[in-house]
């Protein structure tokens, strides 16, 4: 079945994680094919928002108008593509200072299913760490675990039986095909 609402994690699944963090619009790489694989499932109809935890706010190494920057970049290079997010969804917390919306919390999934009307089973996240697998679970949705950035790691780590069934697929690309029965 379709989702009405595909909920995607930026670092790793759309563009290259950084153990730095990214802190500019210029160290903003995007992943192969992420950008056509939002532009599919534009195409489609289908509804995307970006859950991220940015906890670089939290700790002091960039401020919400320059994620701001940096989302306009990451927008501006899916749109190449004929891609666009509906909507991008952040927590600025630190781990040490993490509220209900900082994942493994589901509290941005379920934000944006209440933006979008969007039930738990018309919904699915894309990821590429436990955390968001955790908060995928806890809010209901069917999970993705795609192998880039965090995500080999991730699996090669074992998936704790709490949040399976997961379907897992080597990047974005590949569980975008599927979801879209191509």
């Amino acid at each position: 079945m379709r989702p009405k609402l595909v909920l995607l994690d930026r670092d790793g699944v759309l563009n290259e994680d950084r153990d730095d963090f990214i802190k500019n619009p210029g160290e903003l790489i995007m992943l192969p094919d992420s950008a056509a694989a939002v532009g599919k499932l534009t195409a489609a109809g289908i509804k995307t928002a970006i859950v991220t935890n940015q906890s670089g706010i939290g700790r002091g190494l960039f401020d919400e108008a320059m994620l701001t920057r940096i989302h306009e970049q990451l927008r501006n290079e899916t749109a190449r593509f004929g891609g666009h997010y509906d909507a991008i969804f952040f927590c600025p917390d630190p781990p040490w200072a993490a509220g209900p919306n900082r994942k493994p919390e589901p509290g941005m999934l379920r934000q944006a299913m209440s933006r979008f009307r969007a039930t738990p089973g018309e919904c699915v996240l894309i990821g590429d760490s436990l955390r968001d697998l955790q908060a995928a679970q806890k809010a209901g949705c069917r999970r993705i675990l795609v192998r880039t950035g965090n995500g080999a790691k991730t699996q090669a780590q074992g998936l704790p039986p709490e949040v399976l069934p997961v379907s897992v697929y080597n990047d974005l690309g590949a569980a975008v095909d599927t979801l879209l029965g191509e």
